[in-house]
């Protein structure tokens, strides 16, 4: 496996209201918890809670099993909201969500924040891509053993 590097452009922001609107394409997407100001029809994004990929992000965020969770860590006053970045291709879309889990650690993931098992990967954050790092590179690791102290 090469070196490889992602241009990823997020559309959005998509609120729990309306998020028939997703894109039906292959990508990756955000799920975030959000203040809305409905006088100046603006959402703001305060904590991205979840990266996942899908071959349809709309049916998969619709479908998604982690509803629940998601809906926990939204606090008084915030609703959810989705991003979307289109990717073609499973592997790629694998590959850019680990990179941006690995370097996020949203707190609803469980796979790929300890370790990413790719080569070399750049990402390039563009468009409605609240409180992801613009640029970055992520690089192949060993899962590592927990360590545990016994008192």
């Amino acid at each position: 496996m090469a070196a490889k590097s992602f241009n990823l452009t997020f559309d959005g922001y998509w609120r729990e209201s309306n998020i028939s609107g997703l894109p039906e394409k292959s990508g990756i997407y955000g799920a975030y918890a959000c203040t809305y100001d409905a006088t100046a029809k603006a959402v703001d994004p305060k904590r991205l809670l979840y990266v996942g990929e899908a071959a349809d992000i709309n049916g998969r965020i619709a479908n998604h099993d982690k509803w629940g969770l998601w809906r926990s860590k939204v606090l008084y006053g915030e609703q959810l909201c989705f991003n979307a970045a289109l990717i073609t291709g499973a592997d790629d879309r694998q590959r850019a969500e680990a990179a941006e889990i690995f370097k996020h650690k949203p707190p609803c993931n469980t796979n790929y924040v300890d370790s990413f098992p790719f080569d070399q990967t750049s990402i390039s954050n563009g468009g409605r891509a609240a409180l992801l790092v613009p640029r970055f590179a992520v690089y192949r690791t060993e899962v590592a053993a927990k360590a545990y102290r016994w008192i």
